[in-house]
Order: structure tokens, then C-alpha cells, then sequence
């Protein structure tokens, strides 16, 4: 095991990696920006070190100011958390470069799965269901006007590089291709300075799930069930909750192996989630994230499993710590992302939080790296807290989350918890019939 590693990252997944390190006695180094100096993973970790500017470009991006810190504090391994580089293949490559271990896929299976057409391609050779669309890019007009017309419209022309709904545009009919094929390349460029789409055909009502996986990098894999992600707002993910309120065991079951055996083929090594669209019991393949996940405290509340530490374990050579047959899904878990922003406006609501309190009581757990005195930096992403919990049954778990939201303080910066206690008065939540446009539809009724 590592004596030692360096977090390239900030924040609560900061602060939960630090915790799951401690927990097997490896020593930490955080590494941060100038604005983030009194953060809380910077004060609990062994070591900190400041690698730059506000700016993340300047510091939590910057390669060769992290790779410097770790060998001045001669870490033994790199874990990069989710977002900033978690998914930068050449990142990887360099950690490896310079004998640390990366915490996290082997580079070339990042490579493969960050380019969405090469994943898509990669996915059907493997054996996972795809939404009908292209092969691969679609370099013209005259291209994306014969692809629509095999499979008819509406058509989604998608950016094969980035996420977050940018380079993404719903084409309804043959007159506005054009300009939404053109709209989409030029987004993408502006994005990701990758201009390269493909079209897919655009699902009506779709609900998202995806598929926890874990491998071991030696043709061992496992799957850890379903997390629905369907409650969204510009692509970006609100509430997530395990299982699905729209899925069988059936489903689950065939599902989760397909997805778990598509990992051992390919030799996947660590932490992943296999990302669909489902509508009319079908599941349709759209991306896999080569990282640890923001929700992924739903699947240990159902699991019993520490990911995190399985990251850590597999990364040092280690063979996962449950064969298939030993994961067991109790219960229901919900996790609601709360961010420092107005609930109506969605605007940014960085500042000093003077009041913190996390609600507690069996079934209710808090990722954050929040405190009584800290100041919210405007510069970062707005999640600052996940709150998660779990329950025997989905009605048990609506209560206890009611419960919990009640309890929870976080003052005077404005948040989403009046959001999702809204949520939790809407019948059509309540019952678990909504998809991923159910949440804007509900947010344009004012």
C-alpha cells in the first residue's frame, strides 16, 4: 500500500479522499490554490502545498506545478478526484512517467472514453446497446443531412469531446439542421477547442441511469447496480438516487453484467460509470466517465462499500475486495447536491458562511468541506455540500431527506436546499415518475 499520496483536487472530494486515506494509514499531501489556503482538506492533511493563483488554469490545472509538489513532498501516488484533470489521459501518462501511481484508469482507456465517438465505437464492440446515429464524426452538413434522414428527426448533434450540454443541439427537422449542425460545431470549438460532432437520434422522454463499475485492471470486474440521475438542470445533475424507482431486478441484473463483463474484456482498471439513456425498457449507451463519480456516496450507502478506498487498494495492486456474488444492495439512498446558488435564479452565491450545521440521525450522511468562518470562493465550481440518505425503502428515504433538509443550515449565502425541498413536494417525485426533462419543465412553471 502507499505511504503517501498527493490530491489534485479540492473541495469535499478533497476532504473524502484525505478521510479514506487516513483510514489506511497513508499520509496525505493537499495541494491548493491562493484562495483556497484555509480550506479544510488543506488543514487536515499532513502536507499542503500551494501551486498557484485563484485561477484554475493556474493552479488546479496547471500540471507541472502539481507534478513539482509531488515530488518535493515525494508522494508516492496521485489521486486526481472528479473534474479538473481526472479524465486528462495525458495527465496520467505524465504521473506514470514520473514512477507515481495514478489513482484512477490506465491513460489510454481515458483516452478512448473522453472522445465520445471512439467510445461509442468502443462500447458496441464490446457488446453494450447504442443509440442509433452516426459510426463515427460527421464532418458537413451534406453528411449530418443523410444521417438524420436514415434515422429521421429529431436528431441530436453532439460535441465528441467535453460534457455538460455544451456542443449539444436538438435538431427537430430538416430545416434546422444547418444551422444546429453548425451551432454545435462551433460551441464545441469554443468549448474544447475540439470541433469534432456526431449525431445520435433524440430520444423522446429518456430517463438516465448508469451502471457503477469497478475493475481491477487484470480482466476482473464487478458492477455495483444503478444510480438514476434523470433530475437535471442544463445537463447538469440536481438529485441522484439508488435504485432506480423505474427499473426491475430484471433489468438490473441483465443490465449490471453486461456492463460488468464489458469492463473485464477490456481490462479496466479502477473506478468507472457506464452512462445510458433508458425509454421503453430499452437501454441506449451514451458515455462512460473514467473517474470517481460526484454521486458515488449512493452506492456505498446501498452497498456497504468504501469506493474510495477500493480506488486506492486497486491502484496499489490489489485485487478488489468483493467478487460479485458478495455485493449486496440494501435499502434506498438519495443524494441531493446543494450549491451555493440562488434557488430561483440559479446565479452564483459565493461569501462567508457565519452558520454550518450538518443534520445527523441514523441514515443521513454529509460530504463537505464547509465550516462555521469559511468563505465560499468565487472561482470554482458551486457545489458545497452533498447531502445523501438511506433507508430501508424509497417512502422512508423521502421522509428522513425531508427531515434532514430541515435540519440543515447554511447561512446567510443563498443554496438549493429550498430546491430539492421542493422537490420532495412535487406528486410526480414522490411517485419516481419523472426524466431528464421532467425537473426544466417543472422550473419554466416558475
Amino acid at each position: 500500500m502507499f505511504k503517501k499520496i498527493l490530491i489534485a483536487n479540492r473541495g469535499e472530494i478533497a476532504l473524502r479522499i484525505h478521510r479514506a486515506a487516513r483510514d489506511l494509514g497513508i499520509r496525505t499531501v493537499a495541494v491548493h490554490s491562493t484562495a483556497d489556503a484555509t480550506a479544510k482538506h488543506v488543514r487536515l492533511a499532513d502536507e499542503a502545498i500551494c501551486i498557484g493563483p485563484p485561477a484554475a488554469a493556474e493552479s488546479y490545472l496547471n500540471i507541472p506545478n502539481i507534478i513539482a509538489a509531488a515530488e518535493l513532498a515525494q508522494a508516492d501516488a496521485i489521486h486526481p478526484g472528479y473534474g479538473f484533470l481526472s479524465e486528462n489521459a495525458r495527465f496520467a501518462e505524465i504521473v506514470e512517467e514520473h514512477r507515481m501511481a495514478w489513482i484512477g484508469p490506465a491513460p489510454e482507456h481515458i483516452r478512448t472514453m473522453g472522445d465520445k465517438v471512439e467510445a461509442k465505437r468502443t462500447a458496441g464492440a464490446l457488446g453494450l446497446p447504442l443509440v442509433p446515429g452516426s459510426d463515427g464524426p460527421v464532418n458537413s452538413v451534406e453528411e449530418a443531412r443523410a444521417v438524420a434522414e436514415e434515422f429521421g428527426y429529431p436528431v441530436l448533434v453532439k460535441a465528441a469531446a467535453g460534457g455538460g450540454g455544451r456542443g449539444m443541439k436538438v435538431v427537430p427537422d430538416a430545416a434546422s439542421l444547418e444551422n444546429g449542425f453548425r451551432q454545435a460545431r462551433a460551441e464545441a470549438k469554443a468549448a474544447f477547442g475540439y470541433d469534432v460532432v456526431y449525431i445520435e437520434k433524440y430520444l423522446g422522454n429518456p430517463r438516465h441511469i448508469e451502471f457503477q463499475v469497478f475493475g481491477d485492471g487484470k480482466g476482473n470486474a464487478i458492477h455495483l447496480g444503478e444510480r438514476d440521475c434523470s433530475l437535471q438542470r442544463r445537463h447538469q445533475k440536481v438529485l441522484e438516487e439508488a435504485p432506480s424507482p423505474a427499473l426491475s431486478a430484471a433489468d438490473r441484473k441483465r443490465m449490471g453484467e453486461r456492463c460488468a463483463k464489458a469492463m473485464a474484456d477490456m481490462r479496466y482498471r479502477g473506478a468507472g460509470t457506464i452512462e445510458f439513456l433508458w425509454e421503453n425498457g430499452e437501454f441506449y449507451f451514451i458515455e462512460m466517465n473514467t473517474r470517481l463519480q460526484v454521486e458515488h456516496p449512493v452506492t456505498e450507502m446501498l452497498t456497504g462499500l468504501d469506493l474510495v478506498r477500493e480506488q486506492l487498494r486497486v491502484a496499489a495492486g490489489l485485487p478488489l475486495s468483493v467478487t460479485q456474488e458478495q455485493v449486496v444492495l440494501k435499502g434506498h439512498a438519495i443524494e441531493c447536491r446543494i450549491n451555493a446558488e440562488d434557488p430561483a435564479s440559479f446565479a452564483p452565491s459565493p461569501g462567508l458562511v457565519s452558520d454550518y450545521h450538518a443534520p445527523g440521525g441514523p441514515g443521513v450522511r454529509v460530504d463537505s468541506a464547509l465550516y462555521s468562518g469559511y468563505r465560499v470562493p468565487p472561482y470554482y465550481d458551486s457545489l458545497i455540500a452533498k447531502l445523501i440518505v438511506h433507508a430501508d425503502t424509497r417512502e422512508d428515504a423521502l421522509l428522513r431527506l425531508a427531515r434532514a433538509l430541515e435540519e440543515m443550515v447554511v447561512s446567510p449565502i443563498k443554496t438549493t436546499i429550498p430546491l430539492h425541498q421542493r422537490l420532495l413536494r412535487e406528486p410526480d417525485f414522490i411517485a419516481g415518475n419523472y426524466s431528464i426533462k421532467w425537473l426544466e419543465e417543472l422550473l419554466a412553471k416558475g
